[in-house]
């Protein structure tokens, strides 16, 4: 088996170097092969690595909600590859109590106190499905830290920033990498008076135990409808 991630791609490069090292770390500890791939804005794009794809491939997308990259163009990314039965693409990482959990430790890190109110500031999305999604994982996040998180989003659907932060809340960035939506998030959630504002969540080692669980699911999922066994790499 060969892992694939798939980030957004950002213009900014530091924000690319974290799929990076995500993929690496897992590829690492399963001990396969790890490739990273991008929808746009940087280099490998999944869409030609899907295209050149001629060994069973289990792709882990590193987006954190539903939405149109993962509702249409990565499954016509894997539609068109030549070899599309060797390509097996999972679902968004998010909602999950492990994103939730790394939030926490990020919010710790930024000074945020035990019952400090917490926003949560996610890029958005027109999709419904993604509004479900990070409704869940303000949920999520809410037990995780112990007091109330409500939840804003810098486009598509829901309220911004300015109209939910008020004077005093710490904002939990629900952003895996830094770029234009981490740099907005901040700005926006200082200009409305949050006192915190915690750091995107980064290749943090519950991010890489998230990417390894869900290469494994969608890994045996694939070999239990071909009637084989899972590699001992995968399970160990």
């Amino acid at each position: 088996m060969r892992l694939v991630t798939v980030a957004h791609g950002t213009r900014t490069a530091a924000g690319n170097l974290v799929a990076a090292e995500l993929t690496a770390a897992a590829g690492l500890r399963l001990g396969v092969e790890a490739t990273t791939s991008y929808v746009e804005l940087c280099a490998p794009l999944f869409a030609d690595v899907a295209a050149a794809t001629t060994t069973p491939t289990v792709v882990v997308p590193l987006l954190l909600s539903t939405g149109y990259h993962l509702r249409h163009d990565l499954p016509a990314a894997v539609e068109a590859a030549p070899r599309a039965d060797l390509v097996h693409l999972g679902g968004a990482l998010g909602p999950d109590p492990l994103l939730a959990s790394a939030q926490v430790d990020r919010l710790r890190e930024a000074g945020a106190t035990p019952g400090q109110p917490v926003v949560l500031v996610a890029a958005g999305s027109s999709d419904p499905l993604a509004t479900a999604d990070l409704e869940g994982a303000a949920t999520l996040l809410a037990h995780a830290w112990g007091a109330p998180v409500r939840l804003a989003t810098l486009s598509g659907l829901g309220q911004r920033p300015e109209a939910v932060v008020r004077a005093g809340d710490a904002v939990s960035p629900y952003l895996l990498a830094t770029g234009h939506f981490h740099r907005k998030a901040r700005h926006d959630a200082l200009a409305a008076g949050a006192s915190v504002v915690a750091d995107v969540i980064g290749p943090h080692p519950l991010l890489v135990d998230l990417v390894c669980a869900r290469a494994v699911t969608r890994w045996s999922r694939r070999l239990r409808s071909n009637r084989h066994e899972t590699p001992a790499a995968l399970t160990a």
